[in-house]
């Protein structure tokens, strides 16, 4: 099971406000021959950690692809970049964010090339342990051994993501 999370909480000057352009995300994604299998709705969060920034827009897609992890990010890196993204300054706005959350279940070491699998930060917020409750309820993280449920169960209270209308 791959599963990437996929929000912005900027415009996109080409594809337009969040939710049009996350929805343009999934259409490349999709052009460049990944199976979208399952997606989330769009969920509101605030941005973490706390700042002026606008909200976020955020969702989870369960994908299937015969790349591997380092050409996938490779790709999601590719997209952001042609929805006006500039890497530099962590936790920066930005008009797109796509992070390769899982794949299978490979675990990473320190030192490999590639991503960090699975994403180290995911089961510490809301804003994607909400929608991939949605695509992959069974999912069990490879490295905690916790469910979806018990990772939500385990946020603090403030940890918010509502769906959009």
């Amino acid at each position: 099971m791959i599963l990437i999370g996929i929000g912005a909480n900027l415009p996109s000057s080409k594809f337009g406000a969040p939710p049009q352009s996350l929805e343009a995300a999934l259409q490349q994604l999709s052009d460049a021959g990944v199976a979208i299998v399952a997606r989330s709705r769009w969920y509101r969060s605030a941005p973490v950690p706390a700042s002026d920034q606008p909200f976020y827009v955020n969702g989870v897609a369960r994908i299937a692809t015969t790349l591997e992890p380092k050409p996938l990010i490779e790709l999601l890196h590719g997209i952001e970049a042609r929805f006006g993204r500039v890497r530099g300054t962590r936790n920066a706005p930005r008009p797109l964010d796509l992070d390769l959350l899982a794949y299978d279940e490979r675990l990473s070491q320190p030192g490999d090339p590639g991503p960090e699998l699975p994403h180290p930060r995911l089961h510490e917020r809301a804003f994607v342990l909400r929608p991939l409750a949605e695509v992959a309820p069974a999912w069990r993280h490879p490295r905690l051994g916790r469910s979806v449920a018990e990772m939500l169960a385990q946020l603090p209270p403030d940890a918010v993501a509502e769906p959009l209308a």
